[in-house]
């Protein structure tokens, strides 16, 4: 395991106050000097862990998303779904854009500028969705695509609360089940 993915579990697992140089200089099998000679502080850390993860949230939902027009409401279909599935895990730890988001956004700007960035790239990729499924007639096309990717990403980043709150699957996945049937329809 890498330095940063070492860095990246532990902030994951403890938050960014929970974790110390320590743990992480535990988690990662280097000295303390060491971190910070290569990445600053705990906070410089922290910012490069969270960019790279978020990097990787809007390539994973784009790739989960990409694809023909002909399978776009399956596949959006699918990537709600399994969200919904996923939380309800008792192992499920969360979203690491969230954890963070939550406990720093408020009184880090770095965090709460590559939140909203990453949360902004995961609403393009659902919008991108979107329209596909309106090109290929799953979706009214006089709707806004948009707007509906952001009423998609509310839901998904509620799935997230409800699963850590301690919701059922079932109950997660009426809510996602619900939340794509209310999408306006094609009357073609």
């Amino acid at each position: 395991m890498d330095v940063l993915t070492a860095a990246r579990d532990q902030f994951w697992t403890t938050g960014f106050a929970g974790t110390s140089m320590d743990a992480i200089a535990s988690a990662t099998g280097l000295g303390k000097g060491s971190l910070y000679g290569a990445f600053g502080g705990k906070r410089e850390l922290f910012h490069r862990v969270f960019d790279d993860h978020c990097s990787a949230a809007i390539c994973s939902v784009s790739r989960q998303l990409g694809g023909d027009d002909e399978q776009a409401f399956e596949r959006l279909a699918a990537y709600l779904l399994a969200h919904a599935t996923a939380c309800a895990e008792p192992s499920h730890r969360g979203c690491l854009l969230a954890k963070g988001t939550a406990e720093l956004a408020g009184h880090d700007e770095v965090v709460a500028a590559r939140s909203l960035e990453a949360l902004e790239g995961i609403q393009r990729a659902i919008a991108a969705d979107l329209e596909a499924c309106q090109r290929n007639g799953d979706i009214d096309p006089a709707a806004d695509a948009q707007q509906l990717a952001g009423l998609l990403l509310t839901v998904h980043r509620g799935l997230e609360a409800l699963g850590k709150a301690g919701a059922e699957e079932s109950t997660l996945r009426g809510i996602a089940e619900t939340a794509l049937a209310g999408l306006p329809r094609s009357s073609r």
